[in-house]
């Protein structure tokens, strides 16, 4: 059994070069994998290994960086090892909106969870904004949420500024950490009822009971486990080899699925010679595992 562990917190980081070499020795020593982003900014980042081992990096992480606890964290597991490698990543942002967080502004923001959080969801007056991607917005949501259907994070805030500023604002992602950004930028332009999921998603679904959820559908994950359910179990989709989005069991049943190939979402949009290619990696793949052996490119585990 690995433990999944995913974070962030926003704080002020210096020699950016030297700590990414620590930490990259760290989790090589501890046998982990996942990624750690590193900005002036912060950290954040989603990594899984053994649970003595995980915890082991917890402890690094907060005695190099000189905190207490993280401004939100999540744990889960996985019966197989959800990552394939392990990344340490110096960047900009540690969510890219042009955007950067301090310790005065992240004061500003306003979180709610649990009974708190679907009774304002469930408020007509509320504007209930999922944050994230489209494709992770299909595989599941909360009840009267809507999505601003960008393909990229730094496009939100021309959405955020069609935003009617009278109304309540309630906004989620799967972590958190988008909507601590996009918080900030709202409070910014004006909006005075901002709130964010706190802890986002995965928080939600692991303390709140089944019976008493709004959220309808799976949640998402940028892993090899692709969706979560209630209690950060095992959910039922797949990634698809052809366009790398989520599909689901009943996708499985269209004429446009094949294998290692394609799904409904990227069928019509696939060249011949694409699907040829798939196909032939797809045959390598099944020839492995006749013979037992692993191919690079399996997915399935």
């Amino acid at each position: 059994m690995f433990t999944v562990f995913g974070f962030y917190k926003f704080k002020k980081i210096n020699y950016l070069k030297k700590n990414k070499e620590f930490l990259q020795s760290e989790i090589l020593k501890n046998n982990i994998s996942g990624t750690i982003i590193l900005s002036q900014e912060g950290i954040n980042g989603t990594i899984a290994g053994k649970r003595r081992n995980i915890s082991q990096i917890i402890k690094s992480l907060k005695k190099v960086f000189n905190f207490k606890d993280f401004d939100s964290k999540n744990m889960s597991q996985s019966h197989f090892q959800p990552f394939h490698k392990g990344k340490i990543k110096i960047k900009n942002e540690v969510v890219p909106l042009g955007l950067k967080i301090n310790s005065n502004n992240k004061k500003l923001n306003r979180y709610i969870s649990g009974k708190s959080w679907n009774k304002l969801i469930s408020n007509k007056e509320t504007l209930v904004v999922d944050a994230r991607k489209p494709f992770e917005y299909d595989v599941g949501t909360f009840k009267n949420s809507i999505n601003p259907n960008i393909q990229n994070f730094r496009d939100f805030p021309k959405y955020l500024k069609k935003i009617d500023k009278a109304k309540p604002v309630a906004m989620f992602c799967t972590g958190g950490i988008r909507c601590e950004k996009a918080s900030i930028f709202l409070k910014r332009k004006g909006f005075k009822n901002v709130f964010q999921l706190k802890g986002g998603i995965l928080n939600y679904l692991n303390k709140t009971e089944k019976k008493d959820s709004l959220w309808k559908g799976e949640c998402f994950v940028f892993d090899n486990r692709v969706s979560l359910k209630h209690k950060l179990k095992q959910g039922t989709y797949s990634v698809c080899s052809g366009c790398r989005k989520p599909f689901s069991p009943k996708d499985k049943k269209s004429n446009k699925y094949e294998e290692g190939v394609s799904c409904p979402r990227c069928y019509d949009t696939l060249s011949n010679s694409q699907k040829t290619r798939f196909r032939m990696r797809q045959n390598q793949i099944n020839l492995a595992k006749k013979a037992g052996r692993k191919h690079k490119f399996q997915k399935e585990f």
